[in-house]
């Protein structure tokens, strides 16, 4: 992933001052809601844009910050609103946060207007309009209406051809990356252009039709590939293991089998699960360990067993790189948790660079302990753009950052 062409908010600052300009910042705050509080219940991506929006309020800009929240159906906003984002950055960074109510029209520009030093106006949910989604010339202009500068700092959206994080910016002359966007892109580089060896990826979530590109593609590259969670239920099946009532994809076994084939033929060894753990249902308080040549009828694998955590845990601590996306079973009950949190543990201790790709595994990351989160060397606040990263494909929201010479 190469920068060229792309600016900085620190670059913008030099080039003319950010002082008394509209700096437009895309941020990402589609964070997790309690569904009966609708509290925030992980604030990690607000926090990691308190920066930029820092240094754009300490420069002297009038920071303009717009945000997608959810997948709201037309017609409906009810706890979609990005009220309790805007509570939270004012609660972290002290300063007085305006939520506008609308993200274009005049509620908007009223509030820009009137901003004064240490105040940030949060425009409403930009899903709240159809047209974000479909990339909508006419509704990113709206939104050029409340902007002289724009950054992005939104790495978790950049893999959208989106109207805020597409269309708008190349409206804009003066548009950058925001610290967060940078520091995203800098650590993934690590992994997709430059990955020190031995390099060792680390998949598990639900479904193979999921990761098909990133398994291609990782297998270019990577010296050995583990694979746990339920997806690993579909490799076993395809190795002719009786999975019992596992959740498997019946038609993804050929899938399955192609690919334990390219990888024999590229000399990259795969490790699959030695034992998992089993119940009866996803409901179940306890499992039972036991190996992936026995499972017992009627009971399905719900997490990795000790046997393959060491197994994996042997690969992670001899690796100068690792990249870890998916949990490896039903993290979020505790009798399934087991084998996700001792992963975590073990690369948080490894010495090779560690990099997790966001998602459901960094939340495990983070429910495994502060500690264990610390311990790696980078945890990615977007799910979706690291993997389109890392299969080697170009970010809509970060190729509209470049400079017209760069992508002419």
């Amino acid at each position: 992933m190469k920068l060229t062409g792309i600016r900085s908010i620190e670059d913008l600052a030099k080039d003319g001052g950010l002082a008394g300009k509209r700096v437009f910042i895309r941020v990402d705050f589609n964070v997790p809601l309690d569904k009966k509080t609708g509290a925030i219940t992980d604030d990690a991506r607000i926090r990691e844009s308190v920066p930029t929006i820092k240094y754009a309020v300490e420069a002297g800009a009038k920071v303009i910050l717009a945000s997608h929240m959810g997948r709201p159906k037309p017609g409906k906003r009810e706890g979609l609103s990005l009220e309790p984002c805007g509570r939270r950055l004012a609660e972290l960074t002290g300063y007085e946060v305006h939520l506008a109510e609308d993200c274009v029209g005049d509620a908007p520009k009223y509030v820009v207007q009137n901003l004064r030093a240490g105040q940030i106006c949060l425009l409403e949910n930009l899903r709240f309009h159809e047209e974000e989604e479909k990339d909508d010339e006419n509704f990113a202009r709206q939104l050029l209406e409340l902007a002289d500068v724009y950054v992005n700092d939104a790495f978790g959206a950049a893999h959208r051809a989106h109207a805020s994080v597409h269309a708008l910016p190349r409206m804009v002359r003066d548009r950058a990356a925001g610290y967060l966007l940078l520091k995203e892109l800098r650590s993934l580089a690590r992994i997709v252009d430059r990955p020190e060896k031995p390099y060792i990826a680390v998949l598990g979530g639900a479904k193979v039709s999921d990761k098909i590109d990133v398994v291609e593609s990782l297998l270019n590259v990577v010296d050995a590939l583990a694979i746990g969670g339920a997806m690993a239920n579909t490799f076993l099946a395809a190795q002719g293991k009786k999975t019992e009532a596992s959740r498997i994809e019946d038609d993804k076994l050929p899938l399955a089998r192609t690919i334990l084939e390219k990888a024999r033929d590229r000399r990259v060894e795969v490790l699959l699960p030695v034992d998992v753990v089993v119940a009866p249902s996803l409901d179940a308080q306890s499992g039972q360990v036991v190996s992936v040549d026995a499972i017992p009828a009627g009971t399905m694998a719900l997490d990795v067993g000790p046997k393959t955590v060491e197994l994996f845990g042997k690969q992670i601590e001899r690796a100068k790189t690792v990249f870890w996306n998916g949990p490896m079973g039903l993290f979020e009950s505790k009798a399934f948790s087991s084998g996700t949190f001792e992963i975590a543990r073990i690369m948080s201790r490894a010495s090779g660079f560690t990099v997790v790709g966001g998602g459901d595994s960094a939340s495990a990351v983070k429910l495994a302990g502060e500690d264990v989160a610390k311990g790696f060397d980078h945890i990615s606040t977007g799910g979706g753009a690291s993997l389109e990263l890392v299969e080697g494909k170009k970010l809509p929201g970060v190729e509209a950052l470049r400079s017209a010479e760069e992508t002419a």
